[in-house]
């Protein structure tokens, strides 16, 4: 029997053709929509496909067998993330994501004439992003898996975008507030850990008619581990290398977002490396020197260690639920294996 794809090709299939075909009809309506249709494409077309590899193996550790139609509708988790990735870079102002300029970067070449260019761009992205999350729904309904299979894991799409929307809205809330770590998590767990992790384990699960013991058990594996994810990127997006991560450092600082490596910092520093930091966060246009002095403090204070540590620990909790549970031994190799690439990662 011939090999199957790895993976990551055939969710990178399925988004491709896909969205190629909704871009097609996008134009269709009028040839001004291109440069839109075009950073529809651009936005699905990196990733490390994690979120559809939950799904699907939420699937397959329910004893499912390998199904294309399964794949389609965990390709859906990919265009979740896709709109969120560009309603995130909008919130935060990022100008960069995987290395090139982010959605409401890229269209202002498409406004350069118009009046408020940078805010016309900024809509029009907004709209990429809306438009992106509509089509996560199309796919998953039209991906072949029976009416029932979907009509099980349906609720959990407002579960989903319900969590999602709360997290983003709590970092926005506390952006520019006192850093307080037991705050940070919390927006950790509802911003990232639950859509990266949980709710597509979930959904895959539901999907494949899973007991509620397993359930539970998903998200006792999932919901630390997505934390551990998303406090790896808290890392890598001051600490790693932009030319891995593909995303400036000054991100974090500049926005004086609410992480919990900068709550951790705080919470150790005394008044005079507070006062340093005060001087720092918020602050647009950074220096390398800025941004070294920031690191300084938080190397003294032996905060990335502390940041480990919790990663360390999250992997552990979540790889000890995984045992208590009682899967397919590929599924249980397969999960293991992504919860090491979730946390251990340079990018």
């Amino acid at each position: 029997m011939e090999a199957r794809p790895p993976f990551k090709d055939r969710v990178d299939e399925v988004l491709g053709n896909f969205v190629a075909r909704e871009a097609d009809q996008l134009v269709a309506i009028d040839p001004a929509l291109g440069p839109v249709a075009e950073q529809l494409a651009a936005v699905v077309a990196d990733g490390k496909r994690l979120r559809a590899a939950f799904c699907y193996w939420g699937w397959r550790a329910a004893g499912q067998p390998d199904s294309e139609a399964l794949v389609r509708a965990a390709a859906s988790m990919e265009l979740v993330h896709a709109a969120a990735v560009v309603h995130d870079d909008l919130i935060d102002d990022s100008p960069l994501r995987h290395g090139r300029h982010t959605a409401h970067v890229a269209l202002r070449a498409a406004v350069r004439r118009r009046p408020r260019a940078a805010s016309a761009a900024r809509s029009l992205a907004m709209l990429v992003g809306d438009l992106l999350m509509s089509l996560a729904g199309q796919l998953f309904v039209t991906s072949g898996l029976p009416a029932a299979y979907l009509a099980r894991a349906r609720p959990l799409w407002a579960v989903l975008a319900r969590e999602l929307i709360a997290g983003e809205c709590l970092e926005i809330l506390r952006t520019g507030a006192e850093p307080d770590t037991a705050a940070s998590l919390k927006d950790v767990r509802y911003k990232t850990a639950k859509y990266t992790v949980e709710q597509p384990l979930l959904i895959g699960g539901a999907l494949a008619g899973a007991d509620g013991r397993l359930r539970e058990g998903y998200s006792a594996y999932g919901l630390p581990l997505g934390e551990a994810f998303q406090l790896r990127d808290d890392l890598l997006g001051l600490f790693g290398d932009p030319q891995r991560t593909g995303k400036a450092n000054a991100d974090d600082v500049s926005g004086y977002r609410p992480t919990a490596l900068l709550a951790e910092t705080w919470q150790l520093a005394g008044e005079a490396e507070r006062e340093q930091l005060r001087a720092l966060l918020g602050r647009r246009g950074l220096s390398a020197d800025d941004l070294d002095a920031v690191r300084e403090v938080m190397r003294r204070l032996e905060t990335p260690g502390r940041i480990e540590d919790m990663i360390t620990a999250r992997v552990e909790t979540a790889l000890d639920a995984l045992h208590e549970l009682d899967t397919p031994a590929h599924a249980a190799a397969a999960l293991t294996a992504l919860a090491h690439s979730a946390a251990v990662r340079l990018s």
